[in-house]
């Protein structure tokens, strides 16, 4: 069957998406996952001008198999198109079989947010009171609602703030969400900094950051783009795959910085984290994080019918 993305709107929720992707995390760093690197292909026009690009993610893990197919073209946004579109396959582990295809647009936005949440709950300090977000679109808007759903100090009034390179943008998502729009260094200042940008060069700045803060990187995947510069790449480094992280993140290659845990090894006691300090986690996208949502999908609507 195919799942179209108002369908998969109606069955996924962070409520049971969240525990999930915990679990995928925690598999994977156990070695449970067979997931090669992703293939991403450089899309040019008639003019041989890069446009985009072409992914595939392909994962065996647990009772299922999947692949994702994802384009980004950030040309989009001018267009009412969404500038990131997937579609992601499921298949039954045992015999091959096709399970169902499905929509992965909306997919690819929860299951970012939720990991998000997740390293938020594991790796911000206790007593963290501010959440800061640099960005103003999609995953901006999916990571204050998933990182709330983990975290309920930052429902408080006044907890959030919000910085976009244009501020109109900013504005309007700081009236959505409750949140209140500031300069870069007020908003990276907060206990929790989340960098949901498409920059392409350092926009977050360490000498603006608390001493114990954690911050969450979510853009720039790409060897050669960063949104941190070498001092928030000082920190304490934890990634959701060493070997994604040290392929695809710039901000991890091009700092040199050291990775010192996978997330699912913290979240599985095998790895431990200094009391004191700076804490950076880098994410780039995984495909057992897609097909543990797309499961969840499938299997709420297999349930109903």
């Amino acid at each position: 069957m195919y799942i179209p993305e108002e369908k998969i709107r109606s069955v996924l929720t962070y409520d049971s998406l969240i525990p999930a992707i915990r679990q995928a995390l925690i598999s994977y760093s156990a070695g449970l996952a067979d997931q090669p690197p992703r293939t991403v292909l450089r899309v040019k026009d008639a003019q041989g001008e890069p446009t985009g690009w072409f992914a595939v993610m392909p994962v065996i893990a647990g009772d299922v198999m999947g692949v994702k197919t994802v384009t980004f073209f950030p040309g989009n946004s001018g267009s009412g198109i969404h500038t990131h579109l997937a579609t992601i396959e499921l298949m039954r582990r045992a015999t091959g079989e096709p399970l169902a295809v499905m929509d992965g647009r909306l997919i690819t936005e929860m299951r970012t947010a939720a990991v998000s949440a997740v390293a938020v709950e594991a790796l911000a300090q206790p007593n963290a009171r501010t959440l800061g977000i640099l960005g103003s679109g999609v995953q901006a808007r999916s990571h204050i609602e998933a990182i709330c759903h983990v975290w309920p100090a930052f429902r408080e009034p006044g907890s959030i703030r919000v910085w976009s390179r244009n501020p109109h943008n900013a504005n309007a998502l700081a009236d959505e969400t409750g949140a209140l729009a500031g300069s870069i260094e007020n908003v990276a200042a907060c206990d929790v900094v989340v960098t949901v940008t498409s920059a392409t060069t350092p926009i977050l700045l360490g000498k603006w950051l608390a001493p114990r803060s954690l911050v969450v990187a979510v853009g720039a995947v790409g060897a050669q783009l960063r949104e941190l510069d070498d001092e928030v790449m000082s920190g304490w480094l934890i990634v959701e795959s060493r070997q994604g992280a040290e392929r695809e993140s710039g901000d991890v290659i091009l700092s040199g910085a050291d990775v010192k845990a996978e997330l699912g090894e913290v979240l599985a006691g095998r790895a431990f984290l200094p009391h004191q300090g700076r804490r950076v986690f880098k994410s780039v996208g995984m495909a057992i994080e897609d097909v543990t949502a797309a499961e969840l999908v499938w299997s709420s609507l297999a349930y109903a019918l």
